[in-house]
């Protein structure tokens, strides 16, 4: 499966049992990598997407994803281990987390291969890191 994470400058992802930070630019960007395979993701976290947005909806879709598949990973576990591919997007900001993703990917086996800045609808830089394994 491949990985879709959002983390903050200091790997945060969620406050409170919510997330720190969406953005409309971002989902149409993963709508778009991701057309022709299926995307899990927990109904938490598809309340964030338009209805009608091709989802596959599950209470633990990082189990339900198979090769190929994405795993926009929010409020569920984070299996970094069977990961193919990662997509890490950094908000370029600093907000307040209790949870955060703290992985070491090169630890893992995982090299970056791209690197990419772009506008987003709330945030002026978002950095999109595309990371695989080798």
């Amino acid at each position: 499966m491949n990985l879709i994470i959002c983390i903050d400058d200091a790997g945060g992802m969620m406050f409170n049992r919510r997330r720190q930070s969406q953005d409309r630019v971002l989902r149409a960007r993963l709508l778009e990598i991701t057309k022709g395979a299926k995307l899990w993701v927990t109904p938490y976290t598809a309340r964030q997407f338009e209805d009608g947005a091709p989802l596959c909806v599950s209470d633990r879709p990082w189990a339900d994803a198979a090769a190929g598949d994405y795993y926009f990973a929010e409020d569920g576990e984070i299996p970094t281990e069977c990961a193919e591919k990662v997509y890490l997007y950094r908000w370029n900001r600093l907000y307040p987390s209790d949870r955060k993703f703290t992985v070491d990917l090169s630890a893992l086996g995982f090299v970056q291969k791209n690197s990419e800045d772009f506008a987003g609808y709330s945030h002026e830089c978002i950095t999109e890191e595309i990371y695989m394994k080798e």
